[in-house]
This record gives structure tokens, C-alpha cells and sequence, in this order.
């Protein structure tokens, strides 16, 4: 299983309100149920975790490479959120490499 990612800059959209932040995101495709399933840690944000005690669980999650929606959970001792989704992922996927013929 090869893994892709994005390490940077974000903007995590809750509504209509943007939280820029850094991320550090991991990806890879899951033949069990044939999806793209992507994961990572928010920096540590103290607007983030007032909107995630408010009660926002999710938000769109936007980096140089794309968009997607996740769901935020888990803080960890660094006060960074676990952010979570399946699909395409907000950053750029790497080509699959072409299959060698074998003789």
C-alpha cells in the first residue's frame, strides 16, 4: 500500500467562516471497500477548538492541491485535531504508476 500526502498551509471552511491552519495529511486507497480513505493532524488552532466545542464536527478542508470535506475528532495532547475523510482527497494524488509487462 503506498501512502500520499500534503504537509503545509490549509483553510479549514466551517460554513462560512475560514480558519487558515497547517496540516499534516496521509492517504491511501483501501481495496476492502474500493476508496480513497485520507487522515491527518490540524495544527494546533485555538479558533478551531473553540468551533469544535461549539459543536462543529466537521468542515471543508482546502489546500493548494484541492478540496474535501472531513470530520475533526480526537485532540491529542498537542492540541492538534485528527481530521478524517474518504473520496478524493484535498490534496493532489500522484498518477498510478504504468503497469510493466512481464515475459
Amino acid at each position: 500500500m503506498t501512502e500520499d500526502g500534503y504537509t503545509g498551509p490549509a483553510v479549514l471552511v466551517f460554513d462560512r467562516r475560514e480558519v487558515p491552519v497547517e496540516v499534516d495529511l496521509r492517504g491511501h486507497f483501501q481495496p476492502i471497500d474500493g476508496r480513497y480513505h485520507w487522515y491527518g493532524r490540524i495544527g494546533a488552532n485555538d479558533e478551531v477548538g473553540e468551533l469544535v466545542a461549539g459543536g462543529a464536527r466537521t468542515a471543508l478542508l482546502r489546500t493548494p492541491g484541492g478540496s474535501a470535506t472531513g470530520a475533526l475528532a480526537d485532540l491529542d495532547p498537542w492540541r492538534r485535531y485528527r481530521v478524517t475523510g474518504t473520496g478524493t482527497p484535498p490534496y493532489a494524488i500522484p498518477p498510478a504508476p504504468e503497469p510493466t509487462e512481464r515475459y
